[in-house]
């Protein structure tokens, strides 16, 4: 079996005796049931991966000692911006961990004008704060050394009205004129979806006049739990990493 995989946001570097976060001893002591000696993988969201050995455990405290850094990574050549609109209930732990599973590159939470979810101030800053952390478990699950970043939460219509980066920008249509097969070969993508009964017409306006384009994956409407990922599923397979021999 391979080596279970950790996240320690502190900067990590060769032959050091590090402490392990609260969170990682108590998931690999308690749930694990891993002791002295044990091998662990512990990467830093920087790059690259640290082979290590579980050295000392105390109570709550643990300590590990890595090895030599390596270069392993799984980025997908395609840098995917995923903008979700916010999404009841757990809706929004569950897209932005297959998300991340799935290779996007960045995260932009967005308070849109159909969001049932509303956050402001303290509650919006602990809740951006979490997501982050479903991001990087999603990278010890599926092998990601890079973490993708979470933004702070803001209106989308504040969001839009921000310098639009280079690189296509993408909503989802079930009618629009434009499928995403016709579109030609892209690298970088920001992609925008919609919360519980898509974007209001005012924002695709809105959306529009700021560069994106409207396009279609079917002829069917899909939900907004459903949409972003189907999307970047699709992305990957044409332009990114699913459409090797891998796949």
């Amino acid at each position: 079996m391979n080596a279970p995989r950790f996240y320690c946001r502190e900067a990590l570097a060769p032959g050091a005796l590090v402490e392990l976060p609260a969170p990682v001893v108590r998931h690999a002591v308690r749930v694990l049931r891993l002791g002295p000696g044990d091998p662990v993988v512990l990467f830093d969201g920087r790059g690259g991966e640290y082979p290590a050995l579980l050295q000392r455990i105390e109570k709550e405290r643990a300590w590990a000692e890595l090895g030599a850094w390596q270069d392993v990574e799984c980025e997908s050549p395609l840098a995917i911006t995923l903008i979700q609109s916010l999404q009841a209930g757990d809706k929004m732990d569950f897209t932005i961990q297959k998300a991340v599973e799935l290779g996007v590159r960045a995260i932009v939470p967005v308070e849109s004008r159909r969001s049932v979810l509303k956050l402001a101030g303290e509650r919006a800053g602990k809740r951006v704060a979490h997501w982050q952390g479903v991001a990087a478990a999603a990278c010890e699950q599926c092998g990601r050394n890079q973490v993708p970043l979470v933004a702070p939460l803001s209106r989308l219509d504040q969001w839009l009205a921000r310098p639009a980066p280079e690189g296509l920008r993408l909503l989802l249509a079930p009618d629009a004129a434009v499928s995403l097969h016709a579109i030609p070969r892209q690298t970088s993508i920001q992609l925008l979806i919609g919360a519980e009964g898509g974007l209001d017409p005012q924002e695709i306006i809105a959306a529009t006049q700021v560069g994106f384009q409207a396009v279609r994956l079917g002829p069917r409407v899909l939900r907004t739990e459903t949409a972003g990922l189907a999307a970047i599923a699709a992305l990957q397979t044409l332009w990114g990493d699913w459409g090797g021999q891998d796949v």
